[in-house]
């Protein structure tokens, strides 16, 4: 309230300005419950008591201290493989808690489909017996539940993981160790994870779906659980049983796709993660944004289709994200909406609108455009990942440009106040109020972007473009960004940048390439201008006022229209 006063103090002074900006506000407690050790440590040890209680309870009394710790060091190594192996995941504890409450929940719903289920409303007819409706529901299990689901929200790897230690605990539910169940639950899932890779529509999870139910009912028709089906004697079969299982099998990899297409949009923004398809959704250019771009920033709005061309190639070299990739290029420099005739390709006519200002204020004006990106982005709900690389997109360097202009005019003031003998020194330049705030890239797709953006600007300042220079271009860039400690906070690895350098040099080539000058065909003026400057000598064309005397020098048709 305080700062609320003195702010207003200062506007009815005019010394600060009414707007307000909107900022990232973070309070301590909510960062040490997203990162801090202690809730860690909590988390893993309540999800392991939850899960070995899921699994022990229906178990038989004898062996329970052995089924016990056998359960604790699955648990353990589960948590051990994450750990070692996992180390984003690991270290942010919303993540976590999808993984381990995932797990949790997975064989929880594997443990009441098997054992509870079994005494539920089955189909009606003749010939039902109590193993005919067990078996039923045990073909009806949902054991790509959490393999998929993990799979499509933190990525193929993980949901591998879960597809692994989810089998070995839904095997040790009803005591001993179900080896059908293990099975099917292993293969199916691995088939789950490996089918939704790279899930751009809906309908690729449904796909993946079928094919698991289709994994499913083929390894039940091997193990003998569907059935039993007589080929040497077809007419002793009950199809209306096979066919009801096989519905089930089917049913069981389908409707867990369908469950999980309906849940993913409030498990992305409960735990702030953004999957293929939504990076999809977000990619639509109608977005207000952008449409205000078009009209407000067109050359901006077209340097950032660049930076998309670029980015989303970039990142498909080195299996980043490219749906990413392409939308955080197109929302990258929003920001320069704000005050977009400060920048070199919204200019028009000619004017330059820093010719008034000094070096530190262009500067101030450059660098601003991060902080308005953020507040435009906040203020029309962007997505978290976009407004990080809003921030980080620049890291910390520095406007050189204006930069190597204020230290011109430092040493041209030096000159002068040397000639008319003043003691004088003219103000010190200081590096850092020509640098960005930061923070650098955090990850590899914001680091692409990064890149794309400074190869992209600086492809415009070529006068001839060849192969050559475009190569050694991307070279210089990528080497100064490298030298100046910009990639160092981001998992780009130097085999992965050569790999992005030398897309970068390829969708350059592309996009700047040379095209044949066509000769212009002539106009109907210049074709009448022929027909007289042809015309016999008497005749009438030669008695126009226009016609070149006899004994005159011809003129170029540039000069003549000069």
């Amino acid at each position: 309230m305080h700062s609320f006063f003195t702010r207003q103090r200062l506007i009815r002074r005019g010394l600060a300005s009414a707007k307000w900006r909107r900022r990232i506000n973070r309070s301590e407690w909510f960062e040490s419950l997203l990162y801090g050790q202690s809730t860690r440590v909590a988390l893993v040890v309540i999800m392991g008591v939850a899960l070995v209680q899921m699994v022990s309870g229906s178990a038989p009394a004898g062996g329970s201290a052995e089924r016990w710790m056998v359960e604790v060091l699955v648990y353990i190594l589960a948590v051990a493989l994450i750990w070692m192996n996992h180390p984003r995941l690991w270290a942010d504890n919303s993540r976590l808690l999808l993984m381990l409450g995932t797990l949790v929940v997975h064989v929880g719903v594997l443990r009441w489909v098997s054992n509870e289920a079994v005494e539920a409303v089955t189909p009606s007819g003749a010939g039902w017996s109590a193993m005919d409706r067990r078996q039923l529901w045990e073909l009806s299990i949902p054991f790509t539940l959490g393999p998929m689901l993990i799979s499509v929200l933190l990525g193929q790897r993980l949901g591998i993981v879960l597809s692994i230690f989810g089998s070995l605990f839904g095997a040790m539910i009803n005591g001993g160790l179900n080896a059908r169940f293990l099975v099917v639950s292993l293969l199916t899932g691995f088939v789950a994870a490996l089918m939704t890779r790279d899930v751009r529509r809906r309908t690729d999870l449904l796909k993946a779906g079928l094919l698991v139910g289709c994994t499913a009912l083929s390894l039940d028709l091997l193990m003998g659980q569907v059935g039993p089906v007589l080929w040497s004697n077809p007419s002793l079969v009950r199809w209306n049983i096979v066919a009801w299982q096989g519905a089930a099998a089917l049913a069981s990899g389908v409707g867990v796709a369908l469950l999980i297409s309906g849940i993913l949009p409030l498990l992305e923004v409960m735990f702030r993660i953004t999957t293929s398809i939504t990076w999809l959704e977000l990619a639509d250019l109608n977005h207000p944004l952008l449409k205000r771009m078009t009209l407000e920033a067109p050359g901006t709005y077209h340097h950032s289709l660049m930076v998309a061309q670029l980015a989303e190639a970039a990142a498909e070299s080195i299996g980043a994200n490219a749906a990413m990739a392409r939308v955080c290029s197109y929302f990258h420099d929003i920001g320069k909406l704000v005050k977009p005739e400060y920048f070199i390709e919204n200019a028009r006519f000619g004017r330059n609108a820093h010719a008034d200002l000094a070096p530190t204020m262009s500067a101030l004006v450059i660098i601003a455009h991060v902080k308005e990106g953020v507040d435009l982005a906040l203020k029309h709900h962007l997505n978290r990942e976009i407004i990080d690389v809003i921030q980080q997109h620049h890291g910390t360097s520095t406007v050189y440009y204006f930069y190597r202009r204020a230290l011109e005019q430092q040493e041209e003031a030096r000159k002068v106040l040397a000639a008319v003998a003043e003691d004088e020194e003219p103000p010190e330049v200081r590096e850092e109020s020509f640098r960005y705030h930061g923070p650098k890239p955090q990850s590899r797709e914001c680091a692409i972007v990064s890149l794309a953006d400074g190869v992209e600007s600086a492809s415009r300042c070529l006068e001839k473009v060849t192969p050559h220079k475009v190569d050694q271009l991307v070279e210089e860039i990528l080497q100064k960004r490298l030298l100046d400690g910009e990639l160092k906070e981001c998992d780009l690895r130097m085999s992965e940048l050569a790999e992005v350098a030398e897309s970068f040099k390829r969708t350059l080539r592309s996009m700047m390439h040379s095209r044949i000058a066509y000769p212009k065909s002539p106009s109907k003026r210049d074709s009448n201008s022929v027909s007289r400057q042809l015309a016999p000598e008497g005749g009438p064309e030669a008695r126009r006022p226009w016609a070149p005397s006899s004994g005159a020098q011809e003129q170029s048709p540039q000069k003549r229209l000069s």
